[in-house]
């Protein structure tokens, strides 16, 4: 099933409701190289398959706040577009009990129009009514924080307005299941607390949000929990503050070239944190 397919009943009782679930998810991608390791070119390319997530595991709840951390290119970001429903997995099973939000505006948003004409047309592309669209403008503009360039053409924009764009409508619809990658990234510290709260009102709302970053102190600071990938495998799976640091503590080895330090880290994050191996 995708992720857009919807499941009732997920919840047992005193737990809070089951919002999404992935079963031993795989994706492998095809790239075209030529003999000689470089990209394809007319007449000399071969297939070459590679796996990019190895049997991911996870269930999240109504109420949890969910980073994902590891390494660039360990899967974080594809993971996400597998169980928001925009990357069909190789092989296992997603379910949703609503259609996840990753920040997926994005292909609405006309950069020819201002600020504001595109959270009109952003909002109304992600479900809602007119009028809750109209009465949505104002605490978007107060979120994105963009002052008088909210009037100018979108295409105007540097990325990390856009991002905060882009992010302050799709917290504005207030999914059930929200994820968010590196939005935090951009913005100056009166943006990051904003977006703070705007994240934790949806928590409180009874959602559920998936945030990856790079930096384990956004992930300490701001989620309830956290997934450990590594070249497509998930690692740990625990308190995100032990997780996170457990992981700062391999990104730091790895960096400083101590590589059987940061072997030893991964042995210990799974086995203090071991990935939950049934959705059940």
């Amino acid at each position: 099933m995708a992720a857009s397919d919807t499941a009732a009943g997920w919840r047992l009782s005193g737990e809070p409701k089951l919002t999404i679930a992935a079963e031993n998810v795989r994706l492998r991608y095809t790239v075209q190289r030529t003999s000689g390791g470089r990209w394809w070119r007319r007449g000399q390319a071969t297939a070459v398959t590679g796996p990019v997530l190895r049997g991911v595991t996870l269930a999240a709840r109504e109420g949890e706040m969910v980073g994902l951390v590891g390494l660039n290119g360990s899967g974080k970001s594809s993971l996400l577009r597998v169980l928001a429903g925009l990357q069909p997995a190789t092989s296992g099973t997603v379910v949703a009990s609503a259609q996840p939000q990753l920040l997926g505006v994005s292909a609405a948003l006309v950069p020819e129009l201002s600020g504001a004409e595109n959270i009109w047309l952003g909002t109304l592309a992600m479900g809602m009514t007119p009028d809750d669209a109209y009465f949505a403008k104002e605490r978007v503009e107060q979120l994105a924080g963009l002052g008088a360039s909210i009037n100018q053409p979108m295409k105007t924009y540097s990325s990390g307005m856009a991002a905060r764009l882009r992010f302050a409508i799709s917290v504005a619809a207030d999914p059930e299941i929200l994820m968010i990658d590196e939005a935090l990234a951009t913005g100056d510290a009166s943006f990051h607390e904003r977006s703070k709260e705007a994240m934790h009102g949806l928590i409180a709302r009874a959602g559920t949000v998936f945030l990856v970053s790079h930096a384990a102190q956004t992930i300490e600071e701001m989620c309830t929990r956290a997934l450990w990938l590594d070249a497509g495998t998930l690692i740990a799976d625990g308190p995100a503050g032990e997780v996170a640091n457990m992981y700062r503590y391999y990104a730091h080895s790895i960096a400083i070239g101590k590589n059987e330090a940061a072997k030893r880290a991964l042995v210990s994050a799974t086995e203090a944190h071991p990935p939950r191996l049934s959705t059940n």
